[in-house]
């Protein structure tokens, strides 16, 4: 859907993974039952940093494909899931373990 956007400055474009709450007997809860939403998401695009107030850019440590922490009500939303949030609202880089 969003091949073509590219954020500005220090907005990243991130799709919330799905969030799939199963109870301990192993039912799954579905999303109208719940008002919880996802809080880890993928990186689709970004963009090239953040302007600083001399005019430098300082490039984001964040990367396309990484996947992140995010708050539950942060970003705008950019619909079907996709959200639009600055590098500062991520709240951490989740590391694949081996």
């Amino acid at each position: 859907m969003f091949d073509k956007l590219r954020p500005l400055h220090d907005k990243i474009l991130v799709k919330r993974l799905e969030d799939n709450p199963k109870t301990t007997g192993g039912l799954y809860i579905p999303a109208s039952a719940t008002d919880n939403k996802a809080q880890q998401a993928t990186v689709i695009a970004t963009g090239n940093g953040k302007v600083l107030t001399d005019g430098s850019v300082l490039p984001l440590t964040i990367k396309v494909g990484d996947t992140v922490f995010i708050g539950k009500y942060t970003g705008t939303d950019a619909g079907n899931d996709y959200l639009i949030v600055r590098e500062e609202e991520i709240l951490g880089v989740i590391e694949k373990t081996v």
